[in-house]
């Protein structure tokens, strides 16, 4: 099998899962974490993250497949600036092959990712018809330019996503999928309140406290939104989210 062969049979393995993950009635965050480690396998970047913007416009990070991309693209929305913001706003993509020429557009978050390792980013919109949702970012840790192929299956990824955020149950009606994202945006913030929860109580990475959360939903057959909100209600103890991934384990 040539690379571009095995590059082929990721992707399509990567569409896979998320057709039969929503097909399953999985939770779509469950599967847009997976995407990101995705982007990033088939990709070859370092790491990618995905944002979600608000019925008011507001971005909201909605996974990453690290914490170094994550707090990064924390960073674009505190800061309102940044490639993937740019790309949101634009609904195109914004390539940047050396982050160091582009210090005078975005100076804060240039620093903050030469910082952390990054040499390149880019940032593509989510898209679904006509709407732009939000937008992914891929991180480079060497300077490089993507080119078309890459950037063709990078806009494909970043519409896979999209459609597993509205799935099928939003039709074109605007203020319908205004309030479906709405409502994906409160789940995502339980999800990471049920994430302090367990990393507090377990002494865990927040990245270890995830895989806690989504193994119990996994094993018990539940949605990870769920899961989350009864941990956050209190309605199940952490004790027990960690006892059964020690039981496991």
């Amino acid at each position: 099998m040539t690379v571009a062969e095995g590059r082929e049979e990721k992707v399509v393995q990567a569409f896979v899962e998320i057709a039969e993950g929503l097909a399953r009635g999985v939770d779509a965050f469950d599967l847009l974490d997976r995407l990101a480690h995705n982007c990033v396998e088939i990709l070859d970047v370092a790491s990618a993250g995905l944002l979600l913007a608000d019925e008011h416009g507001a971005l909201h990070v909605l996974a990453a497949s690290s914490q170094a991309a994550r707090e990064l693209e924390v960073f674009q929305v505190q800061r309102d600036e940044g490639p993937c913001r740019d790309a949101y706003h634009a609904g195109a993509r914004v390539d940047v092959p050396d982050l160091t020429a582009q210090a005078d557009r975005w100076p804060e978050f240039v620093e903050a990712a030469l910082r952390a390792g990054y040499q390149s980013l880019h940032a593509v919109p989510l898209r679904l018809r006509a709407s732009i949702l939000g937008a992914m970012g891929l991180f480079g840790s060497r300077v490089g330019a993507m080119d078309e192929a890459d950037h063709a299956v990078a806009q494909a990824l970043a519409d896979v996503a999209s459609v597993a955020l509205v799935q099928e149950r939003v039709s074109a009606d605007q203020t319908a999928l205004a309030s479906h994202l709405q409502a994906a945006l409160s789940s995502r913030i339980a999800i990471e309140q049920a994430k302090g929860v367990i990393a507090y109580a377990g002494d865990l990475e927040v990245g270890q406290a995830f895989e806690r959360l989504r193994r119990y939903a996994r094993d018990h057959n539940l949605r990870l939104t769920d899961v989350a909100a009864a941990v956050v209600a209190r309605r199940l103890t952490s004790g027990a989210v960690l006892a059964h991934a020690g039981a496991e384990g």
